[in-house]
């Protein structure tokens, strides 16, 4: 590490957490820095800032936080149990910092659940123990800030102060400038298949730190304990649940966005992309989220076609392939589904200009609806302000996500699916009631409320136009007016 670099690995565990968290960010911020100066440089003396005191209540802050903190692996334990066992988070965190310092972290194998999906489906996941997430957590707070100065514009999913609506918006700013042929890829079972010698090489061309690159492949070896109680060895792959399996990922996938970004550099400016499609060839234009990515095409149908060599060779070399029943190529007139919007583009209403619209795709909707059904059709005990507040949160954490897109419709067909439903409750919770009754019970001016909770109505969100920000998306360790370098 540089002479300026914090003293690390000392210092007390009982540590308030924003001071903790201000420890941490500051030596993010200089990770970022170095790693910015210098794209090639290789970190070494990393290992001690995992077993960091800041670093260590910081990640036990993050896990304790998250959704699945009620969640636990195999040792059966939860951040509650620990929270109220004579052990305790000081104790848990020294005995991790303890562990770490001695080199005698082991992690344990994920316990795995099997998720319904729609259609009858299933989705692993893995559910690490609660040392092991205290761990991954602390070892994420080391590896992001430098990773991410080198990941590229076009990558999107499972990074900070980047969104769906950003990717999104990359698609329809591009399309909208003749980018009209779309090849839409799917990865084959992706976090199942990530090749580990692959990965592991791909970090070490920036962390020469071995006790770094150790822990990180103890992590993938871990194993899995499935719901039957049967163990496996883990030898691809890394397991969905886990904190460090989407930083892993992109890093993996990085080669997939390296590859196009030289393509698209080649061309940079709109002189030379125009000169070169002139003389018959294509401009190529990769965003991804996560394992979901679309290349858009300015060119033929058979310069997309030729994708399929080419980006599976490139993901043959990581380990992992296309799907080909779910990868297709399609006009931009057809439309596409991602993220849950679709794409398309349609001629604007009054006028005979083409613009490209988003907005929720029907699975996107029905998705939601089967979500309100699922509500409405369960026992009807419960008060009918519960059944609002509920409903509420569903449905606006849905319109939320969907507000910047051209949705007025969507809303309006979910505002009137809502009402119908409800009345349906109602009339399931009083069958030996009039409507009459129902109605000055439970309605207001028409619209269902009760005890002075109104149910929520979708078309009231705000529809707000998500400007394309591109490479202008800040990091949390960037500093204003300051160069990364």
């Amino acid at each position: 590490m540089p002479e300026e670099a914090s003293p690390v690995n000392i210092g007390d565990l009982l540590l308030v957490p924003f001071t903790a968290g201000q420890r941490v960010l500051g030596m993010q911020t200089k990770l970022h820095r170095w790693a910015a100066a210098d794209p090639g440089r290789r970190f070494d003396d990393l290992y001690n800032l995992v077993a960091d005191p800041a670093f260590l209540v910081t990640a036990w802050e993050r896990v304790s936080g998250n959704t699945g903190a009620r969640s636990a692996g195999v040792d059966r334990r939860t951040v509650r149990s620990i929270t109220e066992s004579k052990l305790s988070v000081v104790g848990l965190l020294e005995e991790i910092r303890a562990d770490l310092k001695a080199r005698a972290f082991r992690p344990l194998p994920v316990r795995e659940r099997h998720i319904p999906r729609t259609g009858g489906k299933t989705r692993r996941l893995g559910i690490p123990t609660v040392t092991d997430r205290v761990v991954q957590a602390s070892l994420k707070l080391v590896l992001e800030p430098i990773f991410e100065t080198g990941f590229r514009d076009s990558s999107y999913g499972f990074q900070p102060r980047r969104r769906a609506q950003d990717a999104v918006e990359e698609i329809r700013h591009y399309a909208q400038q003749g980018y009209e042929w779309v090849f839409e890829g799917d990865i084959a079972a992706c976090f199942d298949e990530i090749d580990h010698t692959a990965l592991l090489g791909l970090v070490r061309k920036r962390i020469k730190d071995k006790r770094i690159l150790e822990l990180i492949k103890a992590f993938l070896r871990a194993g899995i304990l499935s719901e039957d109680g049967a163990g496996r060895d883990t030898h691809s792959g890394t397991p969905q649940g886990g904190i460090l399996s989407p930083l892993l990922a992109n890093i993996t996938l990085s080669e997939l966005d390296d590859y196009f970004h030289q393509i698209w550099e080649n061309h940079r400016n709109s002189w030379t992309r125009a000169r070169h499609r002139q003389r018959g060839g294509a401009t190529f234009r990769l965003t991804r989220y996560a394992d979901d990515f679309v290349v858009l095409v300015n060119g033929t149908r058979d310069h997309a076609e030729k994708l399929w060599d080419e980006i599976g060779a490139i993901l043959d070399r990581i380990g992992l392939r296309l799907a080909p029943e779910k990868t297709q190529i399609v006009h931009i007139d057809e439309g596409f589904d991602f993220l849950g919007f679709r794409i398309q583009r349609h001629t604007q209403y009054g006028s005979d200009r083409k613009l490209i619209y988003t907005y929720p795709s029907k699975k996107s909707m029905t998705s939601i609806k089967r979500k309100v059904k699922a509500a409405t059709k369960r026992i009807t005990h419960q008060d009918a302000d519960r059944l609002f507040r509920q409903l509420g949160t569903m449905t606006r954490g849905w319109a939320q996500y969907f507000r910047h897109s051209s949705s007025s419709k969507a809303y309006h067909h979910l505002q009137h699916y809502l009402w119908w439903r409800v009345w349906e409750w109602l009339k399931n919770k009083h069958p030996r009631t009039s409507r009459r009754w129902i109605i000055r019970r439970y309605y207001n001016r028409w619209w269902p409320e009760y005890n002075s909770v109104a149910l929520w109505q979708p078309a009231t969100m705000t529809i707000q136009r998500y400007r394309y920000r591109g490479h202008r998306i800040p990091t949390p360790w960037d500093k204003p007016g300051v160069s990364p370098a």
